[in-house]
């Protein structure tokens, strides 16, 4: 079964520096917000590249199309339910927007299909 694999970028604003950036994510796996069902692994990377300043980005893998609609549905949005009770809001409302100058729900994402 093809797994499918979603990576999204995060553009730090001025005066967030990586190490904040770092034990955001330390204190979401603490949480244990990434525990959620049908992902494999989530992976945290730096650009070395990049025209844009402090770029990141994360690597979801979800062990089957069917696992990651689940949780994404069609429309690629949480479900309502999914939202009131996920950990996947908790990562964005209490983690990534204190970081982020922007809703996080706006950053620049692609999920790739396997093949």
């Amino acid at each position: 079964m093809a797994r499918v694999i979603s990576v999204h970028e995060y553009e730090l604003p001025r005066g967030v520096e990586a190490a904040e950036f770092a034990a955001a994510i330390a204190a979401a796996r603490e949480r244990g917000l990434f525990d959620v069902s049908g992902l494999m692994a989530v992976h945290f990377a730096r650009t070395l590249r990049t025209r844009r300043r402090q770029t990141y980005a994360a690597m979801w893998v979800y062990e089957s199309r069917e696992a990651w609609d689940v949780l994404w549905k069609s429309s690629g949005q949480p479900d309502p339910e999914d939202a009131r009770t996920g950990a996947w809001p908790e990562w964005e409302s209490d983690i990534l927007a204190r970081i982020l100058d922007h809703e996080p729900n706006t950053i620049s994402y692609t999920a790739y299909e396997e093949l």
